[in-house]
């Protein structure tokens, strides 16, 4: 493939970031944005161009040549319709930010059409691929596996509440952000055959609820817990238990590590700087992406099996 086949789409923060990684990847993307404003903050922060008017409309111009592959990094509320639109124009080969469209059906949707296309979909989880974690996946191994795990997804609803978001977006928060730290979870532990969710409360921005608290199994023989209350102090974190160590993740980017026998926790050293030099975890899976090692990436099949359990930790049911 070559390394210029690459449509980017969006030019806001998030675009800004996958487009400092093409750029040190060797990659000059075709971009497309809506927004006049964002498009000229996008240029003077990557030197890159952005093709104004929307994705809908650089589609219908008969004279582009469609990328072999391509990235979607638009505002939540519209990373399923754009998906859709480039899957009904030929597209086989997507990466979609988190979650993969602005609720549950949308998600389901792209699923959908993907299946109906042929095409390989998947979703922008990049916290996989810290440092930290591929340090711990390869303590995991040599430990034998993981025996039991806990995560906490606490948001700061003091902050939520007052940022400014398009309609119906906070109340997606859950899925467009707090299954970052779920899924990093459950890619570390194993997927879950079983779980009992308790929910409750309820913000304006999030009515669904707003303290969660929860156990299960995993199919790997792990079992789990988790918790998070967004009307309260807390933070993301992810705790793995082998059965030699205790691995820590808090703040995610770090790893601490408590061996068996031991009290003391340590913070393990590991080459971070690509973590560093790019948003966390982007660049190694915008990589895996482009040369198609997608083994780390969660595909779109793969998270509508998840929203299944993701809806029972939100309190849908």
């Amino acid at each position: 493939m070559s390394k210029s086949t690459i449509l980017l789409v969006g030019s806001g923060p998030m675009a800004i970031e996958y487009a400092k990684t093409f750029k040190s990847l060797g990659i000059t993307p075709v971009t497309v944005g809506r927004g006049k404003a964002s498009a000229e903050k996008f240029t003077a922060k990557t030197g890159l161009s952005v093709i104004l008017g929307g994705i809908d409309a650089w589609l219908a111009y008969a004279g582009n040549q469609l990328p072999e592959r391509a990235v979607v990094a638009v505002g939540e509320k519209w990373i399923g319709a754009t998906a859709k639109a480039l899957l009904g124009r030929g597209l086989r080969h997507l990466l979609l930010e988190k979650p993969g469209g602005h609720d549950a059906d949308d998600i389901r949707s792209v699923y959908a059409k993907a299946g109906e296309v042929g095409a390989s979909v998947y979703i922008g989880y990049n916290r996989r691929f810290y440092a930290s974690v591929e340090a711990a996946k390869k303590i995991i191994t040599g430990d034998g596996g993981v025996t039991s795990f806990n995560f906490e997804f606490t948001e700061w609803g003091h902050v939520i509440s007052s940022m400014e978001k398009e309609e119906g977006v906070k109340e997606q928060w859950f899925l467009s952000n707090s299954t970052h730290v779920i899924d990093l979870a459950f890619y570390l532990g194993g997927a879950p055959t079983d779980i009992s969710s308790y929910s409750s409360g309820g913000v304006a921005w999030h009515p669904t609820a707003s303290v969660f608290a929860g156990a299960g199994k995993c199919a790997s023989g792990a079992i789990f817990s988790y918790q998070a209350n967004w009307e309260s102090p807390g933070r993301w974190g992810v705790e793995i238990l082998t059965r030699k160590h205790r691995l820590i993740f808090r703040p995610l980017e770090k790893l601490q590590i408590q061996k068996i026998g031991s009290a003391a926790i340590e913070m393990l050293e590991i080459d971070d700087s690509l973590d560093k030099d790019f948003k966390p975890g982007l660049y190694k899976q915008v990589e895996a992406f482009v040369m198609g090692a997608t083994g780390s990436l969660q595909t779109i099949s793969d998270q509508v099996i998840m929203l299944d359990w993701y809806l029972r930790i939100r309190g849908d049911r």
